[in-house]
């Protein structure tokens, strides 16, 4: 089938379009490259998929030099009239929308920036879709939504009413555009609800990246509600694997659903939300240890109170996501932690 990814120099977008070349997929990959973090990490990625730096214009197509099914194009998606441009064009069957502002903190300084890029952004895309139909949209959505939610784990069941920090909202925003497409004009949709993602070629805003940097450089980490966090950890090919199944299959509605699914997030729309995640919380000391297992040093701790718009723990339910693609999870914290030290000591030559 013939692929769009968005967000093909992020974290997760390079990693979907690895796999997908590698399984003989054709792919266009689009990506603003925005300055939120180091510039060099993005083209980088690009470079591991045959994109040269050096070929990057805005709107200039760059045709891969590893790869022959895949080709790039920087553009923003706030930008209407190229995206559409770009749907009829080439025609895709499945758009996986993995770009957006990311950041809870940014957030609260930068509002704007989440307007722009998951609200306005997801709306052009939206509308390419209604304009030039495809078999099936697949987006990424957050943990985030859960936002004030107490009780564990978070279900897609769970009411989301109570966001924390506008990334949590403009990505329940999305969720609830993505479901109005999806009814009034018939738009297979998915949105995945991700859980931590980490693993080499992270992203540095994060907290692996961010502790192995300054424990392998023996300076202290900033440990935020002095410790008491609680994550659901998922490793990066975990989220490939998942978002690359759910691909595979569009939702078609209640009315063709089995009895008994008549649940929260089903419609008679052809819309879906899932959970991805390790269906593990992990106290974040567990997680600086570990940390420390893989570097083979010891981390220097400063104890700092909750930030703004921080929740205190993510738990992730995937019983639908089981039931419905036969998929869970199940990667190690140790394990994946490891091949991401592994990847930042080759990276920065260490």
């Amino acid at each position: 089938m013939k692929f769009l990814v968005t967000g093909a120099a992020g974290f997760i977008g390079y990693s979907l379009i690895k796999q997908l070349l590698e399984k003989g997929e054709s792919v266009v990959g689009i990506d603003s490259i925005n300055n939120y973090y180091d510039v060099q990490l993005k083209y980088s990625r690009l470079s591991g998929l045959g994109i040269c730096q050096s070929q990057i214009k805005p709107y200039q197509e760059i045709k891969s030099e590893k790869f022959k099914d895949f080709k790039f194009i920087q553009i923003k998606l706030e930008d209407e009239e190229r995206l559409k441009e770009l749907f009829k064009k080439e025609k895709f069957e499945v758009v996986l929308h993995m770009a957006a502002q990311a950041g809870v903190r940014y957030s609260i300084t930068n509002p704007k920036a989440y307007i722009d890029a998951n609200i306005s952004g997801f709306l052009n895309v939206l509308e390419a879709c209604r304009h030039h139909p495809v078999k099936h949209l697949v987006y990424a959505s957050s943990s985030s939504v859960y936002g004030a939610n107490t009780k564990m784990p978070f279900s897609t069941q769970d009411n989301v009413d109570h966001p924390v920090s506008l990334y949590a909202a403009s990505k329940k925003a999305n969720e609830l555009m993505a479901h109005t497409y999806s009814y009034l004009y018939g738009i297979p949709s998915t949105g995945l609800r991700f859980f931590t993602v980490y693993g080499p070629w992270g992203r540095p805003d994060m907290a692996l990246f961010l502790f192995t940097d300054a424990i392998l450089k023996g300076k202290p980490i900033k440990v935020f509600n002095y410790g008491k966090m609680k994550r659901d950890f998922t490793y990066i090919d975990d989220i490939v694997n998942g978002v690359l199944k759910v691909a595979h299959l569009p939702p078609k509605g209640i009315k063709e659903q089995k009895i008994g699914k008549e649940l929260a997030t089903s419609s008679n729309a052809p819309y879906k939300v899932y959970n991805i995640g390790n269906s593990q919380s992990v106290l974040l000391m567990d997680f600086i240890k570990a940390i420390e297992k893989a570097t083979g040093k010891e981390a220097e701790l400063d104890m700092l109170p909750m930030q703004p718009g921080d929740v205190a723990a993510s738990h992730a339910d995937v019983e639908d996501l089981f039931e419905d693609v036969g998929y869970r999870p199940n990667t190690p914290i140790q394990q994946g932690i490891n091949a991401f030290v592994e990847w930042f000591r080759e990276y920065y030559k260490i």
